[in-house]
């Protein structure tokens, strides 16, 4: 998270995680090359934010190893991990107000692009570079998108850029095409369970299938509360018929104000991985994300035309990639079930 001017990074720091680490080496083998702009880009929850910044600590490391990888022991790498280097910029969508509270932003707002193109401009403090990670780069907004294009045309000497981006078809085409892109390493399914049980995570192979193979999505939704919800949820869709929409959607409601589009975003993942699944039964598969609910699935399969369940799962899809922006979460809620509960009539 960062501060309300874009300024010094306060982060747990974990360093590469398992899968991450043989790309990088390869990657940073051309660090006399590097791009200024690179687009880090993968599905959400693969760990590509670490990853980022683990290139951003590379690359001000002032002693990096043959591999070039960062030392982990000089000043810089110190400065880094400890979310205080001068020359390491992070811009995410939250702000931190007076008490330390930190809240979620609908979108990144173009005063922080103009803080951070005022710091570009500015000398560095350790002599090595300077590197700004942009994150979810989808979370720009129209004007600071358009503001921080000139800066990617035309970066000063020794800043580099790291984007990253869950969805990097909504990344306007002006900054996708300033930027060599980067594919995040993804695990195997193995490498994710041996990570998921080192952390502790109970049951790993039920929350990763939930989290269609990301490791750091199965590790947030192996929260109790994550898992009753969707329990809940899955139930109603289980029996379309007697759904409630309202009734659903007013969960919503129940919770904190400051939680409730993270609860969407929930349960819109968790429309769209139940419509997927019920596609794969339709066509004769197992459910590859709901493997616990197959039963219901099996049942409810044959009730539905695919090219409609195909749609609904489409406009789902749409839905989530919006969820960011401003909305009523339980009225998007209210109006996905709704649509849902058609699919049965």
């Amino acid at each position: 998270m960062t501060d309300d001017g874009g300024g010094a990074t306060v982060l747990p720091w974990q360093g590469f995680l398992p899968w991450q680490r043989a790309a990088a080496v390869d990657a940073l083998a051309g660090r006399a090359t590097w791009p200024h702009a690179l687009l880090v880009a993968g599905p959400r929850g693969i760990g590509k934010r670490t990853l980022a910044l683990e290139f951003a600590r590379s690359l001000l490391c002032e002693a990096p190893a043959a591999d070039g990888l960062a030392c982990g022991a000089c000043a810089s790498c110190g400065y880094v991990a400890a979310g205080q280097h001068p020359d390491l910029q992070v811009v995410e969508p939250f702000t931190v107000d007076d008490d330390g509270e930190v809240k979620a932003l609908d979108a990144i707002p173009v005063d922080r692009i103009r803080a951070l193109i005022d710091w570009a401009l500015l000398s560095g403090h350790r002599g090595r570079a300077k590197v700004a990670v942009v994150v979810p780069a989808e979370a720009l907004n129209a004007a600071a998108a358009n503001a921080l294009l000139k800066t990617l045309e035309e970066p000063p000497a020794g800043t580099f850029l790291l984007l990253v981006s869950h969805q990097p078809g909504r990344v306007p085409a002006t900054l996708r095409s300033r930027c060599r892109r980067f594919p995040a390493p993804q695990p195997d399914g193995d490498a994710a369970l041996h990570w998921l049980e080192a952390q502790g995570v109970p049951d790993p192979a039920a929350v990763l299938a939930q989290a269609g193979g990301a490791p750091l999505l199965a590790r947030l939704l192996a929260d109790p509360a994550a898992q009753d919800e969707r329990r809940q949820w899955l139930a109603a869709l289980a029996k379309p018929k007697a759904l409630s929409p309202v009734a659903l959607a007013a969960r919503l409601e129940a919770a904190p104000k400051d939680e409730r589009k993270l609860r969407l975003g929930w349960a819109l993942d968790w429309l769209g991985a139940w419509t997927a699944d019920l596609a794969r039964v339709a066509a004769g598969g197992t459910p590859a994300r709901n493997p616990d609910f197959a039963s219901a699935l099996s049942a409810l399969a044959p009730a539905v035309a695919p090219a409609a369940l195909f749609r609904y799962h489409r406009s789902v899809l749409r839905q989530r990639a919006l969820v960011a922006h401003p909305l009523q979460p339980r009225l998007v809620a209210e109006t996905m079930l709704i649509g849902y509960r058609e699919l049965f009539r």
